[in-house]
């Protein structure tokens, strides 16, 4: 009888992945570092090289990273699977490293589309979640902050996310795989870095199982994040009913008031949830309103409203009528509409207004879509599309 022997954590993390997500085509991120290279190893090895796309976003940040892309798009080819290299614009932002994620999360969402893969593949490892739950708790975060990065997300799964760095090395030198250094990983200007070079290791002399530790924390912080989300999942869409949320207790609040700010998109930070608690507690008198660094929410009639800055709906925003035959104007006394939650019945956009709770000041200047050729309103600003419209009819910012 043969013996197959142990299995290498990294096959076994992978395959573990490959068996909850079932046969198809699988996209790997990779940036030609020890990470990302193992996983792509490894990804083949399971599912074979003609099921695996090889994805490199080439950040364009530092010099030669064109030529990186390319080693690992070649080495990709080498091993027959497929190969996927885009080049990706990053905004000037505060952050670089906040600023490449989203360009790269973008990049990678497109791909997927484009290639109908329903699953995408990421090399974040143990070292990669005890850095983020570290640099959170130094910025100020929240029991849900805690729980650092997700096992999967969407589309996006992370199957070495509980390996250790050690365990990664070990693949590499075993298969001998081609590995690209970062210039960013010695940049000390990026928090990440100085969290890596000089803060965890000076944590680890008070406890050389540091890393471990923040993986538990993460992996505890999820688990009661889970709970959280189910007790609050009722309020956690704007907007919000503040009678309602104000019974239930301040954890069930405030989770409550982070997912309909994560659902709409909206950046936060913990100390915004503070400030959110207190309004949605506050006697219901009069209308208050909160900036945060992206949106406006406004409590008024009970109920807490959120306003993109720069969004299609957002009031003052400069905005254009669709392509074709729609013109964008204020909206006018005695103005009908259909919306989608009447099913088709008209009703004067006055009183969809009070029935919406929409606040006096926000509706005077609020704007309609009118088809030119009959004159029907297919949007209004804050009641969204008239029943039967796409969402084509949208204005768009200028």
């Amino acid at each position: 009888m043969t013996s197959t022997g142990p299995v290498d954590p990294v096959n076994a993390a992978v395959n573990a992945v490959i068996g909850r997500v079932g046969p198809g085509r699988y996209g790997v991120a990779c940036s030609g570092g020890a990470d990302s290279m193992a996983l792509a190893h490894a990804t083949i090895a399971a599912v074979g090289a003609r099921d695996v796309v090889v994805i490199t976003i080439d950040h364009q940040l530092q010099p030669g990273s064109g030529a990186v892309a390319d080693g690992v798009a070649g080495w990709a080819v080498e091993q027959g699977a497929a190969a996927v290299v885009r080049a990706v614009d990053v905004a000037e932002r505060a952050s670089v490293e906040a600023a490449a994620r989203d360009a790269r999360y973008a990049a990678l969402d497109a791909i997927a589309d484009e290639l109908g893969l329903p699953a995408v593949l990421l090399g974040h490892t143990a070292r990669d979640q005890a850095e983020t739950v570290l640099m959170r708790v130094v910025r100020g975060t929240g029991p849900a902050g805690l729980a650092g990065i997700p096992a999967r997300r969407g589309r996006f799964h992370r199957p070495l996310l509980a390996l250790p760095r050690t365990v990664i090395d070990d693949y590499v030198a075993r298969h001998a795989l081609p590995i690209a250094a970062d210039p960013m990983n010695d940049d000390l200007g990026i928090l990440r870095v100085r969290v890596r070079t000089t803060i965890l290791p000076a944590l680890r002399i008070e406890n050389p199982q540091l890393d471990a530790a923040l993986v538990r924390l993460a992996a505890s912080a999820a688990e009661w994040t889970a709970v959280l989300d189910e007790l609050s999942g009722p309020y956690a869409t704007f907007p919000i009913d503040c009678a309602a949320l104000a019974a239930q207790p301040p954890a069930v609040r405030k989770r409550a008031l982070a997912r309909a700010l994560e659902d709409a998109d909206l950046e936060h930070a913990a100390v915004h949830l503070d400030e959110l608690d207190a309004l949605v507690l506050r006697p219901p008198a009069g209308q208050v309103s909160l900036d945060l660094p992206a949106c406006r929410i406004t409590r008024s009639y009970d109920r807490l409203f959120a306003e993109t800055r720069g969004a299609g709906a957002a009031p003052g925003t400069p905005l254009v009528a669709p392509e074709g035959p729609y013109e964008l104007r204020p909206w006018r006394p005695g103005d009908r509409m259909r919306p989608a939650r009447l099913k088709g019945r008209s009703r004067k956009l006055s009183d969809l207004y009070i029935d919406a709770k929409v606040p006096r000041a926000e509706r005077d200047g609020a704007r309609v879509v009118v088809r030119a050729s009959d004159g029907e309103i297919v949007w209004a600003e804050h009641l969204g599309v008239a029943f039967g419209q796409g969402a084509d009819v949208t204005p768009k910012p200028a």
